[in-house]
């Protein structure tokens, strides 16, 4: 499933596609705004979205075998909830 496939699903919910796409964008944008603020966001049943720290490393270019250094960052972590788990299974 995609953006637009969900835009989809949502209209069939509410009124138009016009307003489907707004509430998933405003969902999305959101989940965006609250990563970038560091905050974690939960979604019961679902699951929560977080940002971890990943640590600087050593690794290689795949094309030369020359060892590069790989900076520290900040990227974004989904955990999956217990209902979504059981409901994967």
């Amino acid at each position: 499933m995609n953006k637009s496939d969900l835009i989809n699903e949502v209209a069939k919910v509410v009124s138009n596609k016009k307003e489907a796409q707004a509430a998933v964008d405003c969902i999305l944008s959101n989940i965006t705004k609250a990563l970038r603020n560091k905050e974690v966001v939960q979604i019961s049943g679902f699951g929560s979205f977080k940002v971890s720290k990943r640590q600087a490393r050593k690794g290689r270019n795949p094309q030369t075998g020359e060892e590069i250094n790989i900076e520290a960052r900040m990227v974004p972590k989904f955990v999956p909830g217990k209902a979504l788990k059981d409901a994967v299974k």
